[in-house]
């Protein structure tokens, strides 16, 4: 796994061992962050359920401001801050140890431009996670939610948490899902 573009462009990347992570290739990732780098230099960007780190230093490499590397799992939390340094992108990195939901409290400080997530699909957190940054004030109609889930993954639910679907972009075996918030009618 590699940075694809950017100052960190060609560098490898460490992967935690084991099974509890599963990175996104490198072919997904660079599709992803082709639909989104025109809008990437000076955003805030937060990477949920980070594994490697891998998506949210794509994004420091491309030109984002700063980034929140939230993960509960301490061999991934060694490998993101292993990879941080040596893409020496760690300087505009942010990496809290908490599940996801426990660590919500600590992006409140500022507007959050992207937030990407790629939480286990079997757990089925998406929609928790949406209801609870749906209560965000930082979190705007002009903020872009993306979520990584399995192709099959049904989406009627995520419709119900306050955000509404602006994309979708389907791969063999998974999706991204693009969110924004609903905009506010009062």
């Amino acid at each position: 796994m590699r940075v694809i573009a950017g100052t960190a462009r060609s560098l490898n990347l460490k992967t935690p061992e084991g099974l509890d992570t599963r990175p996104t290739t490198d072919r997904i990732k660079e599709t992803l962050f082709n639909m989104i780098q025109f809008a990437l230099p000076g955003a805030t960007f937060a990477d949920l359920y980070s594994g490697s780190g891998a998506i949210g230093i794509e994004a420091l490499s491309r030109g984002a401001k700063k980034c929140y590397f939230v993960e509960s799992n301490s061999a991934a939390i060694h490998c993101i801050n292993e990879n941080l340094k040596f893409t020496k992108l760690d300087e505009h990195a942010i990496v809290i140890k908490k599940d996801v939901l426990s660590s919500l409290r600590e992006l409140r400080d500022e507007e959050i431009d992207y937030i990407f997530m790629d939480p286990p699909y079997q757990l089925g957190e998406e929609s928790v996670v949406l209801k609870a940054l749906a209560t965000m004030n930082n979190i705007t109609e002009h903020t872009v939610i993306i979520c990584e889930a399995s192709i099959d993954r049904d989406l009627t639910s995520f419709e119900k948490c306050g955000f509404f679907i602006t994309k979708i972009k389907e791969y063999k075996t998974n999706k991204h899902i693009f969110m924004q918030r609903e905009k506010d009618t009062k």
